[in-house]
């Protein structure tokens, strides 16, 4: 039993088959999906999939998308749908992108509303951090939220991923670790904790090694688990019940949590 920790299926690139890729994801056996939001104007897209009894959601405002964020609105309107909204898993997708200079102190400014409000309802945060691991952890480590989260598609060394796992975070383990040029990922994957880790795709990004260029879907996070239980040197059955026990507890899953 698999959990795809982290898929954007809202996103226009399902638009055409969205429930084949759901079939097919569970054909390969995935069974729960965490679709986190990226903008104001996808939530709606994002709350109505968690109507499905297969789907988990969380409300966000993403750094890559800067230029379609109105801080002051959006914020106010994310602490009412939190709110409103008590089937909410987890605030997110949120952090920062180091990638983009310009939006650098905006980008902090809205990091920083979002943690507010997680801590305020008491909910994890799912967490975009790129090239930017040490000045997030502190962070995160300065605020202390009694939820702590995941930290979605962590690439960093085994001495980043102890400081976030020391605050209660996850790392989210995805198509990155597919590619062997990956190599210090791919030594902090193995010397990770049992609890310290949770599956995902990020479809339709992060494409898997050898389907650059392709849509990812969350069938492929059947694929991830076969190469970190590879290197972990574990079973697959064994990494996917850690995943999914890790991503029941951060998320609140009752159906996995009493399986």
């Amino acid at each position: 039993m698999l959990i795809d920790a982290h898929c954007h299926l809202d996103f226009s690139a399902f638009d055409q088959d969205r429930d084949a890729v759901f079939a097919a994801a569970h054909a390969a056996g995935v069974s729960h999906f965490i679709v986190p939001g990226t903008t104001r104007q996808r939530w709606q897209q994002v709350l109505a999939l968690g109507e499905r009894s297969d789907v988990s959601v969380c409300l966000g405002l993403h750094p890559y998308f800067m230029e379609q964020h109105q801080r002051d609105e959006d914020i106010l309107a994310l602490e009412q749908a939190l709110g409103s909204n008590p089937r909410v898993a987890a605030v997110g997708e949120c952090g920062i992108d180091a990638r983009f200079k310009d939006s650098w102190e905006p980008q902090w400014r809205l990091f920083d509303d979002q943690l507010h409000l997680a801590k305020q309802y008491k909910l994890p945060v799912v967490v975009h951090c790129v090239q930017a691991n040490d000045k997030v952890s502190k962070r995160l480590r300065q605020l202390a939220l009694p939820q702590a989260g995941l930290i979605h598609a962590f690439s960093g060394s085994i001495e980043q991923a102890q400081k976030f796992l020391d605050g209660g975070f996850v790392l989210g383990l995805g198509g990155a670790v597919t590619y062997e040029r990956a190599q210090r990922l791919r030594r902090t994957v193995a010397a990770l904790p049992n609890d310290g880790f949770v599956l995902e795709t990020d479809s339709p990004d992060m494409p898997l090694s050898g389907h650059q260029g392709e849509r990812n879907e969350p069938q492929c996070v059947a694929h991830v688990c076969r190469v970190v239980a590879t290197l972990r040197n574990q079973t697959e059955e064994e990494v996917a019940a850690h995943s999914s026990a890790n991503a029941a507890r951060l998320f609140k899953l009752k159906a996995f949590q009493n399986s």
